[in-house]
């Protein structure tokens, strides 16, 4: 009998969880917005920014004469080639939401989407 209640009480907090992280992944899709510019951070720091309403192909070139190729097309940004060894941000989906981020971590090269207004916005309400 015990072992019933058990299984009883998995299959209900599988739910549950299920349950959330379903809603949770809904309300994400309800509430992004679509960004403005794609922002290129090499090592901390931004060294440039890309309206993503004008198709571009950009070279990023990185320390020890690395280099990204980021292009921006039809309102998406994505890395088209990179001369690190693991090449993981080539294969990283399109990007054009706010908040969505690429990152080369051999080049410390980051592509992030931002909001015309969102150096004013809070990036947490505590």
């Amino acid at each position: 009998m015990s072992k019933n209640r058990k299984t009883k009480n998995d299959i209900i907090l599988a739910v549950i969880v299920i349950a959330v992280a379903a809603t949770g992944l809904l309300l994400l899709n309800i509430f992004r917005t679509e960004g403005t510019f794609a922002v290129v951070k090499v090592d901390g720091k931004e060294t440039e920014r890309y309206p993503l309403s004008v198709n571009t192909e950009v070279v990023i070139k990185t320390q020890n004469d690395g280099k990204n190729t980021l292009v921006i097309e039809d309102g998406k940004a994505f890395i088209k080639d990179a001369s690190c060894p693991d090449k993981i941000c080539e294969g990283h989906s399109k990007i054009s939401f706010k908040g969505e981020t690429i990152v080369c971590l051999p080049h410390k090269v980051v592509i992030e989407i931002v909001a015309d207004n969102s150096e004013n916005e809070l990036d947490v309400v505590v």
